[in-house]
């Protein structure tokens, strides 16, 4: 009897191909739902950092106003003076346009093929934010 059971633990050493395809299923569906999840929430955290810094450029622009009287054109001059948002930012390019002295036009355009579909995000000096349903996510 011990020397089948020595035998029979020789034989059971290590794992089956089967044991190893299983496993190597289930990594994959764990992958296959991980990386989409990870992606969305990559793209909805680069959009809300370029939200963030429309409002920031917003606010600056409104502390440049209060102090000079009109809007700043440089966007690297009120990130500088006043605490304006980078130029690039994650996966968005921020431009200002400002076309008269008292209005103002913030725009993050995507630059990267993952945020494309979301188009560009744009803010003014009254706060209307466009497309609003962008805003919104």
């Amino acid at each position: 009897m011990g020397i089948l059971r020595i035998q029979r633990m020789k034989l059971s050493k290590g794992i089956t191909l089967i044991e190893l395809l299983v496993v190597i299923i289930v990594i994959g569906l764990l992958a296959a739902i991980a990386i989409p999840m990870y992606t969305n929430y990559m793209v909805r955290a680069r959009r809300t950092d370029a939200k963030t810094a429309l409002e920031q450029l917003r606010a600056a622009q409104e502390m440049r106003r209060a102090e000079r009287g009109s809007y700043l054109n440089d966007l690297a001059a009120l990130r500088t003076t006043w605490g304006g948002p980078a130029a690039t930012l994650g996966d968005y390019n921020i431009t200002m346009a400002v076309p008269t002295g008292t209005t103002f036009t913030g725009t993050a355009t995507p630059f990267t093929s993952r945020q494309n579909s979301d188009g560009a995000l744009t803010i003014d000096q009254d706060g209307t934010k466009l497309p609003t349903a962008k805003w919104a996510k």
